[in-house]
């Protein structure tokens, strides 16, 4: 049974884990995906051991700050736009929640994809969600009913990329998502050439940056 002295304790360590986490995000968008742990343990103001008992490696963390920021904004606008009345305007929320974090997180994600963390788990349930979405506006015949599920990766992939172009945490990528979703309206008549399905080994999360 524990004391009341350990749980002051494991409380402490809860709390240093947690900036240490929120410290490594913003230390990724002021430094970049390399960022030095050194760095992030000492505006963190913890000790550089202290940091690797919470998360003996790099990969560690960077999954860690990822997961913190998905679970603070993607999951509960997931939620949202699932119970949204609109199935439209549910897919466009969840995807503008995407792109805001992906703006705002680029260089955490680099730094995932970059020590291997950016896995199916923590890409899939989002792409589950946004099948879903898009199958309902599509059967109350608000987005062509030629789009497949292997597109929706694909399109993230396109509007994520428009990142890169321009200036940290802008919201010009709103610019190209109104443009996608002009190709998605029902009235857009032409044909879409026939899907193609993802290579072999290939995952959507490997298109993200």
């Amino acid at each position: 049974m524990a004391t009341d002295t350990e749980r002051p304790l494991r409380a402490d360590a809860a709390r240093n884990a947690e900036r240490i986490v929120r410290t490594a995000r913003a230390a990724f968008a002021d430094l970049g995906p390399d960022a030095p742990l050194e760095e992030i343990a000492r505006r963190a103001d913890v000790r550089i051991r202290t940091l690797y008992n919470h998360f003996p490696s790099k990969a560690d963390l960077v999954r860690a700050a990822l997961d913190q920021s998905i679970n603070e904004h993607l999951a509960p606008a997931a939620e949202r736009a699932l119970t949204d009345d609109d199935p439209l305007r549910g897919l466009l929320s969840l995807i503008e929640a995407a792109m805001s974090l992906a703006a705002r997180e680029l260089n955490t994600l680099a730094a995932a994809r970059n020590a291997g963390t950016l896995t199916a788990e923590v890409y899939t349930p989002f792409y589950e969600t946004l099948t879903l979405l898009a199958q309902r506006a599509q059967d109350a015949g608000l987005i062509r009913a030629d789009l497949v599920p292997d597109d929706l990766p694909r399109i993230m992939a396109m509007l994520t990329s428009t990142l890169w172009t321009m200036d940290p945490g802008t919201d010009g990528w709103r610019r190209y998502l109104a443009l996608m979703l002009e190709g998605l309206a029902p009235a857009a008549t032409n044909p879409l050439p026939s899907p193609v399905t993802l290579l072999k080994g290939q995952r959507p999360g490997d298109w993200s940056l």
